[in-house]
């Protein structure tokens, strides 16, 4: 995600003193200004949060279709092996 003026929307925030040097000396640092450096920050915590929400999501499905397949095991063994698939003839 990058910061277009179009749809950047302007706000006042309170930091920490130490926070806006940090911010003045990093967009000092990497020639961009002081608020693409806080939103480049929000743009890596809100990617960061994506990831994780991802990660759990694919833990919870995991051991939802882990119990799915267990429970599936006693109907599938009474259907038997399944037959194998046709092979294409050349």
């Amino acid at each position: 995600m990058t910061l277009h003026a179009k749809n950047a929307r302007k706000v006042t925030v309170t930091l920490p003193k130490e926070l806006v040097s940090y911010a003045d000396s990093r967009a000092e640092r990497s020639g961009t200004s002081r608020s693409q450096v806080i939103s480049q920050a929000l743009v890596f915590l809100m990617a960061a949060e994506a990831e994780r929400l991802a990660a759990e999501g694919y833990v919870f499905y995991s051991a939802e279709a882990e119990e799915f397949a267990t429970g599936a095991a006693p109907a599938t063994a009474e259907a038997g092996p399944a037959e194998p698939a046709h092979e294409a003839q050349s």
